[in-house]
């Protein structure tokens, strides 16, 4: 009796570690008063100014752009890489998966300076011959991507290693080609992987903060530089409402991705 009282006063504590500051951040995003330290009534002025923020809307778009973008691209060169890494020895699989590892490893603010350091020489370099270079957008995305190929590498592994490729041989056997054997057999097999290593990138992308505070230049900020260079000047209350939009729409996704129907293994019946 004790013990599971201990066990829900635990977990109660960490769901309200956990979520308090959300729910606050919820609640003063309908705040009619501007300051947090006083209610005001309720209020959706701020989903309203929200709107009317071109700066914000900006901002929001370029995050959005690039985590789709850096996904898509770190997913296909990802599962392209892990492929590759499967079917070399093991040795050399060690040696290409330690350096795989090594973003992960760097502390995030050694990675972005590293990056600064190498746009910058880049650009010193192509104005000798008359190109012009300076950071913003594509670097940004740049970035992005070469932080992201770890986790996809390591998402998609998993999956090649429980791979079952007598059903790969058979169908070359039967006279399917390698492109279409990949995409008939190998690659359903390991779509969840693949999945995986998008939502994970998409994620990392989204609140990534220190990278895209080296390389972005000017005119390309995100969400997270944004709020760090409003900070200086005091939090809006535009952001509560932004930060809630988000919350509510990732939590509507992980929802409805649960709650969607999965298959099941064969002879195995829904309840």
């Amino acid at each position: 009796m004790i013990k599971k009282w201990l066990q829900r006063t635990y977990l109660f504590l960490i769901v309200l570690f956990l979520y308090a500051p959300i729910a606050t951040l919820m609640v003063l995003s309908f705040n009619d008063s501007r300051t947090s330290v006083k209610w005001g009534g309720f209020s959706l002025k701020w989903y309203q100014r929200l709107l009317e923020n071109k700066t914000i809307l900006a901002a929001l778009g370029n995050t959005l752009l690039i985590a789709v973008l850096s996904a898509t691209f770190a997913t296909l060169l990802g599962t392209s890489a892990a492929i590759a890494i499967h079917h070399m020895k093991k040795r050399r699989q060690s040696i290409c998966m330690s350096i795989v590892n090594i973003p992960m490893l760097n502390a995030e603010i050694v990675t972005g300076i590293a990056f600064m350091l190498l746009f910058i020489t880049a650009g010193n370099l192509l104005s000798i011959v008359g190109i012009h270079f300076e950071m913003g957008f594509g670097t940004v995305l740049i970035g992005h991507i070469t932080f992201n190929l770890p986790y996809v590498v390591l998402s998609v592994m998993p999956k090649l290693k429980q791979l079952n490729l007598s059903m790969y041989e058979a169908a070359l056997d039967l006279g399917a080609g390698e492109r279409q054997a990949f995409f008939r057999i190998v690659l359903p097999d390991i779509m969840p992987g693949v999945l995986s290593g998008f939502l994970l990138s998409f994620t990392m992308s989204l609140d990534d903060f220190v990278i895209t505070h080296f390389v972005k230049g000017l005119g390309a900020d995100t969400l997270s530089t944004l709020i760090y260079s409003e900070l200086r000047k005091g939090i809006k209350p535009e952001m509560y409402a932004l930060s809630t939009i988000l919350f509510l729409a990732v939590f509507l996704v992980l929802v409805f991705v649960n709650l969607s129907p999965r298959e099941l293994p064969a002879g195995e019946k829904r309840q």
